[in-house]
């Protein structure tokens, strides 16, 4: 496959960094995207002259990378879960379903959030010292998405957010950009601005 090279010897360096662009020997100002695309917009950028290549991410999914983060699930940011969220007051039995699993997904909320001594031995959960069958949730738990769905980290990698760390509320939305457009050609998503952002 050739190679297409773009000479920027000619561009000064304030241009060449507000565009992301970098020399590599005068050339290569090269600029790479990652955004989700169905078929049909893949297509339309491959038709564009200023696209070079639209390439398919391969996620290799793994336990190093999303919750529970000792546990291999086979998720993906775009193919996460399903996840049960407790809630105050649910109870979880380590008698039913897959043991391994409910231990990874679960030991963080109860242990680190609900202050619970938590050990699993011998197929066994024990919860303070006493072998526990099951446990009954202290808190309300949240499962938080950034905006930037594949660009974010959020509860798919660092798990449950428990309701006494959440300090705020949103009231409403103050701006919103559409940043692909141009600022005097519809950046501005107007129809948003100063809308609740309650549910």
């Amino acid at each position: 496959m050739r190679e297409r090279i773009q000479d920027l010897s000619g561009i000064d360096s304030a241009t060449l960094a507000h565009f992301g662009l970098q020399q590599r020997n005068g050339n290569n100002g090269i600029i790479h995207y990652n955004i989700p695309l169905t078929r049909a917009m893949v297509q339309t950028l491959k038709d564009k002259p200023f696209v070079w290549s639209v390439v398919k991410e391969r996620e290799t999914p793994g336990m190093a990378f999303y919750y529970p983060l000792n546990y291999e699930t086979g998720w993906t940011r775009g193919d996460f879960g399903p996840l049960w969220i407790p809630k105050r007051g649910d109870t979880i039995w380590f008698n039913r379903g897959n043991l391994d699993f409910l231990v990874a997904a679960y030991e963080r909320p109860i242990k680190n959030y609900e202050g619970n001594d938590f050990a699993f031995r011998n197929g066994r959960v024990y919860i303070n010292g006493e072998v526990a069958e099951y446990y009954v949730f202290r808190f309300d738990y949240y499962f938080m998405m950034g905006d930037s769905r594949h660009n974010s980290a959020d509860s798919r990698n660092w798990g449950f957010v428990p309701e006494d760390h959440i300090v705020g509320r949103p009231v409403l939305i103050w701006l919103s950009l559409e940043r692909d457009n141009p600022w005097f050609g519809g950046r501005i998503r107007w129809s948003r601005m100063f809308r609740s952002a309650r549910m």
